[in-house]
């Protein structure tokens, strides 16, 4: 039974650094050794708790000792492990639990306002029977107050007064975010170890995810979560199972089957997941099993016990199979990506692994937590059926437009396949820089190798994907994580989970196949508060499956231009100064002599530049057109006092000051939105001559764009009969798009596509019908 709580006023820190001041002014009578009236009866303090004595500065008649009041701990929880929370500074509620006082109201806790307040807690004094004020002896006070020469000084602490403490608690409280309120530790029953552990690893408060879960994942219901990548959902799962396990008496023997479950798509993710349960217990047995590593030591953690047990499906089917794993005793499952863990040809796995410890209709099911930030409609169909009827829904994007992280900007730079290596190294300097961390994503595992050796990544790369070995793989992964290289090339093995909060720049080769994974990908950045970049390139034959994303993702994608030379050689420059920066003062005296001589020879301006220019790498800056990315081409924007309803009002504005002769030299051209203006490419060598024959008048205006304007768009086209079954385009393009779109992307969405989305589709709907076969046993 938790002991009874009492809800009481107390009175204030001043009032007692007051009241004891005023206890320990000697008068004429007390210096004599008489005692006076209120020293022989004690007045009993509001507040106090049957059975207690009463804190007074007396010494207490026989065996009785005195209360102490100290810096609170962590966190208090009664017995039945409901955590007690403090009240304001100004007005102190104290609870006591078992004849305790629980003094959580204290200034200057750093579990009030969710972070460390700098101030190293106070140990636990002994108790000698002497009265302690803030680990300070009311003694100590008595000889601070009669040295005062003011009447009524104020007693000040090694640290601060009081009142100071007070007012600092409640500027504290005021600076708080509502989410940081929300999700103070106070507000959970979080341990004090674990507490700790968390503040170790930086977090402060518990994230709206977490704070959502909480309580339905510690009380044993079962949940369906959904949030934006980044948000911490693998703690929204983690905190309330270790604590639930914490919590539980029973003797942890040796050899012990796993409570927890967690499965998880890939072993990047398994790796994380197992870190973040690791990182935040130290009482419990955690175990990570995947592919690719050695059998013999999760031989030897099956042996000794185990508690938490993270896994892939295909690892945790051969220990099945292989009578080594013992699910049976599963208390809580958890198929974190689960819209991926039930998919792509995990169901049947997933099955025979959930059969060992489900049973169909049966009350005393393991407690199953399902969590994605994509989450399809069929999910929510096995949840329905198979999950407990009272299970807990917990939706952060709900029927939200954006799917996506919200921290997160979304760019598209249209770009050839066959450019596209040579680009991306300029894209890398301009948007992370070579102090920045960058993940780019390829299709197939031969882009990804080819793309780590490319020339025009001055940064270093590493490459991910399956054909690589597991342990290299862990490898690179935890170089990157430390920083000590700065971009990762891979394929969706980086795509989900992965949590590395530095990530500033996330670049995507092409429009992914689906959404789903491009909301994943995105979400790599942009985590944990930061803010974060992401760039998908295209082609032009790519630009509906790019407007498809933007339809289903709720994201509307900022097209811009290929980096400019003026753009990459001020993120050179910048770089170069960081570099310039991080060089001891020590080593620069070596060459100082060096340098001298080279400005006499030079000029300073001119021998920095060039140092700058060998420190960034930039050896010649090449022109680059900002519609096609091609190199040696410079785009011009011709802008219209009118609306031009055709392009050949244009082209008359063009030859009339440039000739006849000028239609050879132009190329791409282009309406700009509003049509008020267009855009093209000129030859790097012919933009001078046009720039000398060229004189602005008042309806015409000619110059060389600095940036990519905002492009008039195609008429937009139905999403659904894009990507649907048939095609139903408008006939824009005449015959040979009306052929194509009706004839063979008719026959290659009805046949080929239609086996491949519907077949394929079908195929992965079985499974997920066969994932009852799951209770069937």
């Amino acid at each position: 039974m938790p002991g009874k709580i009492v809800e009481s006023e107390d009175i204030g820190m001043e009032d007692d650094l007051d009241t004891s001041l005023e206890d320990y002014k000697p008068s004429k009578k007390q210096k004599k050794g008489k005692k006076s009236k209120d020293e022989k009866k004690p007045k009993k303090k509001k507040g106090t708790v049957e059975g207690q004595p009463d804190e007074t500065d007396t010494p207490p008649p026989k065996k009785k000792k005195r209360a102490s009041v100290e810096e609170p701990p962590a966190s208090e929880t009664t017995s039945n492990g409901d955590a007690v929370r403090g009240s304001s500074a100004k007005k102190h509620k104290s609870k006591s639990v078992n004849g305790t006082p629980l003094m959580k109201d204290l200034p200057h806790s750093s579990e009030e306002s969710g972070s460390d307040s700098g101030h190293e807690t106070e140990p636990k004094p002994k108790k000698t029977g002497k009265a302690v004020v803030n680990g300070v002896s009311t003694k100590k006070l008595k000889r601070q107050a009669s040295s005062s020469p003011e009447q009524g000084a104020s007693v000040l602490t090694p640290s601060h007064s009081s009142e100071e403490s007070s007012i600092d608690s409640e500027k504290e409280a005021e600076e708080l975010t509502p989410e940081q309120k929300a999700g103070a530790f106070s507000n959970f029953r979080i341990s004090k170890e674990t507490i700790q552990l968390l503040q170790a690893r930086g977090v402060t408060y518990l994230f709206d995810i977490q704070v959502k879960t909480f309580d339905f994942v510690f009380d044993g219901n079962d949940v369906v979560g959904q949030a934006r990548t980044g948000t911490g959902k693998t703690f929204s799962f983690a905190i309330p199972l270790i604590e639930k396990l914490q919590s539980s008496p029973e003797e942890r023997k040796r050899g012990r089957p796993p409570k927890v479950l967690v499965l998880v798509p890939t072993r990047e993710l398994a790796l994380q997941v197992s870190r973040d349960f690791k990182d935040i217990t130290k009482k419990l047995s955690v175990a990570c099993f995947y592919g690719g590593s050695p059998y013999n030591p999760q031989l030897d953690n099956i042996r000794n016990g185990i508690d938490i047990l993270v896994g892939t499906p295909g690892r945790i089917k051969d220990h099945l199979q292989n009578n080594k794993l013992d699910l049976s005793k599963l208390v809580h499952v958890v198929l974190d990506e689960v819209d991926q863990m039930l998919d792509m040809g995990f169901a049947e796995q997933v099955e025979e692994i959930l059969s060992a410890a489900y049973r169909k209709d049966s009350e005393n099911n393991p407690q199953t937590l399902l969590f994605s930030a994509t989450c399809p409609h069929w999910v929510y169909a096995v949840a329905k059926k198979y999950m407990r009827p009272e299970y807990n829904h917990v939706d952060l994007i709900g029927q939200k437009t954006k799917k996506t992280a919200t921290t997160v900007e979304h760019l598209a730079i249209m770009c050839h396949w066959t450019k596209r290596a040579s680009v991306i190294g300029d894209v890398i300097q301009v948007y992370s820089g070579s102090h920045g961390r960058t993940i780019v994503f390829c299709e197939t595992k031969r882009e990804v190798d080819e793309l780590t050796h490319n020339e025009s990544i001055k940064q270093v790369a590493q490459p991910l994907h399956g054909d690589i070995a597991q342990k290299q793989r862990e490898l690179t992964l935890k170089g990157f994580r430390n920083g000590s290289f700065e971009v990762l090339v891979a394929t969706n093995v980086a795509a989900r989970g992965l949590d590395i909060p530095e990530v500033d720049l996330v670049i995507q080769c092409s429009p992914p196949k689906d959404v789903d994974s491009y909301i994943h990908r995105s979400g790599r950045t942009g985590r944990a508060g930061r803010t974060g970049v992401c760039i998908c390139f295209y082609q032009h034959k790519e630009e509906q499956m790019l407007r498809y994303v933007e339809y289903k993702a709720g994201i509307t994608f900022k097209r811009v231009s290929v980096p400019t030379a003026h753009e990459i050689i001020q993120a050179s420059s910048k770089d170069a100064l960081r570099f310039l920066d991080s060089v001891p003062p020590a080593a620069i005296e070596y060459f100082r002599s060096a340098a001298e001589k080279l400005v006499e020879e030079r000029g300073a301006v001119e021998a920095l530049a060039a140092a700058l220019a060998h420190i960034s790498g930039a050896k010649s800056i090449e022109q680059r057109s900002l519609l096609s990315c091609d190199a040696g081409f410079v785009t011009m924007v011709l802008t219209c006092s009118i609306e031009m309803h055709t392009m050949s009002y244009a082209w008359r504005g063009l030859k009339e000051q440039l000739g006849e002769d000028i239609d050879s030299k132009i190329t791409r051209l282009t309406f700009v939105k509003g049509k008020t203006g267009v855009c093209f490419d000129v030859p790097e060598e012919n933009v001078k001559e046009i720039l000398e024959k060229w004189q602005d008048s008042r309806r015409w205006q000619l110059c060389v764009a600095t940036e990519l304007p905002e492009l008039e768009e195609a008429p937009s086209r139905d999403h659904g009969s894009r990507f649907g079954g048939r095609s139903s385009f408008g006939r824009g393009r005449g015959g040979r798009n009306d052929r194509s779109r009706g004839g063979r992307n008719d026959r290659s969405r009805g046949g080929r596509n239609n086996r491949g989305r519907g077949g394929r589709n079908d195929r992965r709907e079985g499974q997920k019908r066969n994932f009852d076969q799951a209770f069937n046993y």
